[in-house]
């Protein structure tokens, strides 16, 4: 599927009651890539979760694009079955790639034919955008206070069983992981 095809066709914006906001008949899929460790597949169900409360948005469904369910067809019927006439997939995904630019619209295409009458958006991924500075940021400062023993572990180390410090001050031992070298005044 070509970039061109992403586009959004101006029959869309026609039946849209506002074309630049998500609408009580807007569904929400936001699909990350899946994983093989249910742990975080359970992550984007919560971000999902998160998601939906801050935004208000009525239908969100959350999708993984592979090795994990639910697939980008089933959260696409979820959102028709709670009345969706237009499907807006974002991809969980920092840039784009060959999974934004080929396997996500394809995925999507395929869902959307079992629904004629629905349209679909594919907005565009994460990107370069300022708040991902604040995030970086915030998660960086976390897990220094967390190495230095003022924090517990963050969601995604306790998820995750990776990050039960243990320390010589020199060696950090990241559970599951590989050793890290550090220097810790």
């Amino acid at each position: 599927m070509s970039m061109e095809s992403l586009s959004i066709p101006p029959q869309i914006t026609a039946t849209r009651q506002n074309p630049h906001a998500v609408g009580d008949k807007d569904g929400v899929i936001i699909v990350d890539h899946g994983s093989r460790r249910k742990e975080s597949n359970l992550m984007l169900i919560e971000f999902v979760a998160m998601f939906r409360e801050g935004t208000g948005y009525p239908i969100v469904e959350p999708a993984h694009m592979e090795l994990a369910e639910p697939s980008i067809r089933d959260a696409f019927v979820s959102c028709v079955q709670q009345g969706a006439d237009c499907v807006i997939v974002s991809p969980f995904f920092l840039f784009p790639g060959r999974h934004w630019h080929q396997d996500i619209p394809s995925l999507t295409a395929e869902a959307a034919k079992e629904h004629p009458g629905v349209s679909y958006i594919i907005t565009a991924p994460l990107g370069l955008h300022d708040l991902l500075v604040d995030v970086v940021n915030d998660r960086i400062k976390h897990c220094l206070h967390h190495v230095a023993g003022d924090a517990d572990e963050c969601a995604a180390c306790a998820v995750r069983g990776y990050f039960s410090a243990k320390s010589d001050g020199n060696i950090l031992q990241l559970d599951n992981m590989a050793y890290a070298i550090v220097s810790w005044p």
